[in-house]
């Protein structure tokens, strides 16, 4: 079981996952996202990259896009990913004294809010991603999800989180950015072609960047509320115990019972 200690500002402690398999976007065609969340302010960073990256891509991602933003981290959670195991990358952060720690499939001490968070943030991005916006401008250039993405970043930054009242902005830098819906003017009579172009992309964006966090909060909140439902055991009901989580069970694993028991309730906590 690893110990985390809990930061007390942010960007010491920062969880690290994937998102892949999404389709082509950008200049470069990329096709997965780095996503680092900061486990004090629950601020994400989402990075553009390719699944096929190496180890020193990566690193190198890592300290350019990530590092330059938030200085260096004191610990990263992650899982097991040969790219996170690799010589380089434990070197690397061993030079620097980042310490790596690894989360595994069944974890209770890892299970918390910011490990919940990691697979809602991937699913909204999923969610984003994935619809298809695309849009040409006057000028030709083409504007897909690669492009888009720090504006579903930046919505999830100013929204305030369920766990601390606040806006993740609010806890890492003591305040909120100004948003483009906040100093839009309206009273602009003649305007280029190009920028008129954005601000209707912009607002297409923005309507799509609130359905695709509202959809994934809600998939959240009913999948979370599922797996807390508490069965309704009494003192001398006989019950059986899974052994999915039993590491002391000889033989084929195949082969092993699902349940042993049953077993009598004694007494409930």
């Amino acid at each position: 079981m690893i110990h985390i200690q809990e930061p007390k500002s942010p960007w010491e402690v920062v969880h690290m996952d994937w998102v892949t398999a999404l389709p082509p976007g950008g200049d470069r065609s990329y096709n997965a996202f780095l996503v680092i969340v900061d486990r004090y302010s629950k601020t994400p960073i989402f990075l553009p990259c390719h699944k096929d990256d190496t180890a020193m891509d990566t690193a190198l991602l890592l300290w350019s896009r990530a590092i330059s933003h938030s200085g260096l981290f004191k610990n990263i959670i992650s899982d097991r990913d040969s790219k996170f195991t690799s010589a380089l990358w434990t070197n690397l952060h061993r030079l620097f004294g980042i310490k790596l720690s690894f989360s595994t499939g069944y974890h209770p001490q890892t299970d918390g809010l910011v490990e919940r968070m990691i697979p809602a943030l991937e699913d909204m991005i999923r969610r984003f991603c994935v619809y298809g916006l695309e849009f040409k401008d006057s000028d030709g250039f083409t504007h897909d999800w690669c492009t888009l993405i720090p504006e579903l970043e930046l919505a999830y930054r100013t929204s305030v989180h369920s766990s601390t009242g606040q806006a993740p902005a609010m806890l890492e830098k003591g305040w909120n950015p100004r948003l483009p819906a906040d100093t839009l003017r309206k009273d602009l009579i003649e305007i280029h072609p190009t920028a008129s172009n954005f601000k209707v992309i912009l607002d297409k964006v923005k309507h799509h960047e609130k359905q695709s966090m509202n959809d994934t909060f809600d998939y959240a909140k009913k999948k979370w509320d599922k797996s807390q439902k508490v069965p309704d055991f009494k003192v001398g009901d006989l019950v059986l115990v899974s052994t999915a989580n039993f590491k002391n069970i000889k033989g084929p694993k195949t082969l092993k019972d699902s349940y042993v028991g049953p077993f009598l309730i004694v007494g409930l906590h």
